[in-house]
């Protein structure tokens, strides 16, 4: 497996070296940017598998490059995690409405930012699926994003879609909430346990019969994806 691709975006020459030493240190490639018209033209060229972005930066800020990745089918999917020295809790709420993935308060150890950075990319693409998953009927495409039963197109929303995905690619294994939080959410703090549940009973409603009573509820623990009834 070819090593993962990093793109550092900051303005701030000293921080991307020490952020790419640690990167290289752990084998991943790394791009870097300096501004956020550099760093779109290389998500574009080289197809980065994540982006460590900066909130402030001269011109174009961090918040409005992710806003503009985020809007484009192109780029909407790619992993980011924010870089800045807001440490405020509306600053944070900010930074993930616009539609990153996490996001990390300077100064951070090398040691968080690897943990951060390995937890986006696992989520990012759950154990490798690249290819097509059926089961009895229900097919979810992960190149065309989408879904269907019975060659009849569902529709699902995107947190619908990445529980369906990471439940299709462990199939017969017990979920908690929490570990369901950590791979579909990334166990943000900002989401409750209680969040699993609700989007479960929309995922079975998209769903609908028979396909819904693939994804079983097991008391006391969490849930499963069986065609075992």
């Amino acid at each position: 497996m070819s090593a993962k691709t990093v793109l550092i975006v900051d303005d701030e020459a000293p921080i991307r070296e020490m952020i790419a030493l640690t990167l290289e240190m752990a084998d991943y490639r790394v791009l870097e940017a300096d501004n956020a018209l550099t760093a779109h033209a290389l998500i574009i060229d080289q197809r980065p598998d994540l982006v460590l972005l900066d909130w402030m930066m001269p011109g174009t800020s961090g918040i409005e490059l992710t806003r503009r990745l985020k809007r484009d089918p192109i780029t909407a999917g790619l992993p980011i995690i924010m870089l800045t020295a807001k440490g405020e809790e509306d600053n944070k709420v900010q930074g993930l409405e616009a539609g990153a993935d996490d996001y990390i308060a300077k100064p951070f150890s090398p040691r968080e930012l690897m943990a951060r950075l390995k937890a986006v990319l696992r989520r990012a693409t759950p154990h490798g699926i690249d290819e097509v998953v059926e089961v009895q009927g229900l097919v979810l495409d992960p190149v065309s994003h989408r879904v269907s039963s019975h060659d009849k197109p569902l529709e699902l929303g995107p947190t619908e879609y990445r529980l369906l995905q990471f439940f299709m690619a462990h199939q017969e294994r017990v979920h908690t909430r929490g570990q369901l939080l950590d791979q579909v959410w990334g166990g943000n703090v900002y989401v409750e346990e209680r969040t699993v549940d609700v989007h479960i009973r929309r995922l079975r409603k998209a769903l609908g019969e028979p396909h819904q009573q693939l994804i079983q509820t097991v008391r006391g623990t969490g849930y499963r994806f069986s065609e075992k009834y």
